[in-house]
């Protein structure tokens, strides 16, 4: 896997890259900026970019608009976007045109180094991966109006997992429930969410994308 780094603090740029090496893989670049971040990607074609929303010149959101630059240049690139605070509409923004291969994860997720790696691998592998503190306060957010009220408890921590990326047997081991059990959750989200089976979306990511858009 070879990986370009985007980080402005030097010292979590270098643990990143470090971390990474240890665990085998190749880091290309290491930059703290979006011109040399785009430049790099442009230079190496990575697989995956790691990218920290706030980067100067503003420290707002010049990750971001890196990230989505770069996934116009090189299309399929995975990107795992870092952040130190919940930020709905960063995230939203960097989802607008589909899911697959990205992640969005709070900084302090890389010091739980197993939770990173995965999330990491996920990412690489074209699936999807969102912190779940971000879809956590995006929940509590949610109007009891909103169609998304209308899921019960139980139903919202399935939707909760399944927006950090696990399938049905990994949300039935977190749960401690059966298989068929998370399938009739997951069912059930959708028909409250209006998802019908031949919708050409994945359903399972437009879901989650409801949970961003609120």
């Amino acid at each position: 896997m070879r990986i370009v780094i985007a980080e402005d603090d030097a010292l979590l740029r270098e643990g990143l890259a470090l971390l990474l090496r240890a665990e085998g893989l190749d880091v290309i670049a290491t930059t703290d900026s979006p011109g040399p971040f785009l430049a790099a990607v442009d230079e190496h074609r990575p697989d995956v970019a790691i990218v920290d929303v706030r980067m100067p010149p503003t420290h707002t959101d010049e990750g971001i608009v890196a990230a989505v630059e770069a996934r116009r240049r090189q299309p399929g690139l995975a990107v795992l976007v870092l952040s130190a605070y919940v930020e709905q509409a960063f995230a939203t923004d960097l989802l607008a045109n589909g899911s697959a291969g990205l992640g969005y994860l709070l900084k302090e997720r890389v010091g739980r180094v197993e939770e990173f790696l995965s999330a990491l691998h996920r990412v690489a592998g074209g699936g999807t991966a969102v912190d779940p503190e971000v879809v956590g306060q995006l929940l509590a957010r949610s109007r009891p109006g909103d169609t998304l009220g209308s899921l019960s408890a139980r139903e919202r921590e399935v939707l909760a997992l399944m927006a950090e990326g696990l399938g049905n047997s990994a949300i039935a081991e977190r749960l401690f429930v059966t298989d068929g059990a998370v399938h009739k959750h997951i069912r059930s989200i959708f028909a409250k969410l209006g998802l019908a089976p031949d919708d050409s979306a994945d359903r399972r990511v437009t879901a989650v994308l409801r949970y961003l858009e609120k």
